[in-house]
């Protein structure tokens, strides 16, 4: 039976990402309903509904302000039934929103007067708004964590010139991590207290390395992160020099790790003088470094984010280091990617990757470069490595869905899975892909079970790809750990039972990936 598709627009109507799809879900849930989505109708939200067939004539229209809703059913019967329990749940929203308004504050001065000792404001608004109550922040005497992003270089720069001047920290824009004093803020992980603060200008590096750290009995003292372009040359490393003076005093930190995009040439050699004034050793992971970076002896440069946590491991425990390509003995790594290429047709090439955070994204992109020809991405660690058309994969290609042209008018990835959903089926529908790639991000903020949503899209892209005669191998990493919310173990065993290939960290995923897609013909290359 055909399915019968309605759409409905509620104009001049605004409710934020995670309520409409909280709503989603529960419609979701409805006898009779096959697909739904309550969305605000961006043009990228549109355009994914039309892509899954939930975007009709009526719909066409909407605009960025208003509400979208689409509604597929067999029984048009049930369309009506379906609109009034969307239309009750949003009063109950609405009604939330109220019954807080008691005792949330509605103003930067306010919540001072509720939290006078407070010191840090978390602050996450449109970008044009964002300078404006950053500023207000630090004119309070506040440290700033600016979590928005569409901040304009200029607008960073004046004010991460003032906090310095005023002895404050600003990290952002598009700041998504940070652990101060144990505590996390946006996206963090439940990690161990330890000897080791990072610095970093990049929100799941910070995780990876921060998890990778926990989960080998090693922990963190402080994790602070710069925002992207605060090692480039128009901001000069402010807030980064900062943290690793916080850090180099800090007497709870014994070792700093460092993690960003390969800084400006000029910022590269301020930071060089800096590095040899250091007392205690850094651990370097520029994701795409192609130039030197001189420190002295107590500077150590790594190729991988696990290579950072690990080195940074082997010197608090004053062992040698040695990063395995592997942590499993290749000859179990290799019988295990014989089983997955083995059932490959004879057009499967290729490796998708469709991630949630950037770093983990450029640093796979890096990593598969060595391997095969031809990788692009939206996050590329090299100019030559861009992606030309977001939208549509050619040969290796490697997506974050984390960024800005995929979030406006919805929430990350990390937290709402729908477009990196719709991205896996259509990867999986293209002959040629051999192997979807992907991150799975645990820890406060996201998804509390990401890998139980994702299983279901697994299994129907598998099937996509059986009845085709070919087969879908997917490959992951789990940047957490057993202490989150999630719990990794649990997460992890999710994804196992629906055929997914885990792998401890992003580096050892991305190679997995390419000795699969490559049906091991890079074996006497790693």
């Amino acid at each position: 039976m055909a399915l019968i598709v309605k759409n409905i627009i509620w104009q001049k109507r605004y409710m934020d990402s995670l309520r409409l799809m909280r709503i989603s879900n529960k419609a979701a849930a409805l006898e009779g309903v096959e697909k739904v989505a309550v969305v605000m109708a961006t043009v990228l939200n549109k355009e994914i509904l039309k892509e899954v067939g939930l975007l009709v004539t009526e719909g066409a229209g909407a605009s960025n302000d208003d509400i979208f809703v689409a509604v597929a059913v067999e029984d048009e019967n049930r369309i009506q039934a379906v609109l009034d329990f969307i239309e009750e749940e949003m009063k109950r929203e609405g009604e939330r929103i109220k019954d807080m308004a008691g005792y949330a504050p509605k103003s930067l001065e306010s919540a001072l007067e509720m939290m006078p000792q407070a010191n840090l404001s978390l602050i996450s608004v449109p970008g044009q708004y964002a300078k404006a109550e950053a500023m207000k922040a630090l004119k309070k005497g506040l440290h700033v964590f600016l979590f928005s992003d569409n901040v304009t270089i200029e607008e960073e720069l004046e004010l991460k010139k003032y906090a310095e001047e005023q002895g404050l920290l600003v990290m952002g824009p598009g700041c998504g991590t940070a652990i101060i004093n144990g505590v996390g803020l946006a996206f963090a992980n439940v990690v161990k207290k330890g000897p080791v603060g990072i610095v970093a200008a990049a929100g799941t590096g910070l995780q990876e390395v921060s998890t990778l750290l926990s989960n080998a009995g090693v922990g963190v003292s402080h994790g602070f992160g710069t925002g992207g372009r605060d090692l480039s040359d128009k901001i000069g490393g402010i807030t980064a020099k900062q943290c690793l003076r916080i850090l180099e005093e800090d007497p709870e930190t014994e070792v700093i790790v460092l993690i960003s995009k390969p800084p400006g040439p000029n910022t590269a050699q301020e930071l060089s003088k800096y590095l040899v004034r250091m007392r205690k050793p850094v651990v370097l992971n520029f994701i795409g470094l192609s130039s030197t970076i001189e420190g002295g002896d107590k500077v150590f440069i790594t190729k991988t984010l696990e290579g950072a946590a690990l080195r940074a491991v082997s010197l608090i425990r004053n062992e040698a280091f040695q990063e395995k390509v592997f942590t499993e003995e290749m000859s179990k790594v290799l019988q295990l990617a014989e089983s997955e290429y083995k059932k490959f047709s004879g057009k499967q090439r290729y490796v998708r990757g469709l991630y949630s955070g950037g770093t983990v994204c450029s640093e796979s992109t890096l990593i598969l470069a060595d391997f095969v020809p031809t990788v692009t991405s939206n996050m590329p660690p090299r100019a030559e490595l861009e992606m030309k058309d977001t939208k549509v994969s050619v040969a290796h290609a490697l997506v974050d869905l984390g960024d800005e042209e995929f979030t406006v008018g919805r929430a990350h990835p990390m937290i709402d899975p729908f477009v990196r959903k719709q991205r896996f089926l259509q990867e999986a529908r293209d002959p040629e892909t051999a192997v979807i790639l992907l991150d799975v991000v645990l820890g406060y903020g996201s998804h509390p079970d990401m890998a139980r949503v994702l299983a279901d899209t697994i299994i129907e892209a598998k099937s996509l790809k059986e009845k085709e005669g070919g087969y879908l191998s997917v490959v992951a990493s789990v940047i957490g750990t057993e202490e989150d919310p999630q719990k990794r173990s649990e997460q992890e065993k999710k994804l196992l039972d629906c055929g997914v290939v885990i792998m401890p960290s992003n580096a050892q995923a991305a190679r997995m990936a390419a000795l699969i897609a490559t049906r091991g013909e890079i074996k006497n290359r790693l």
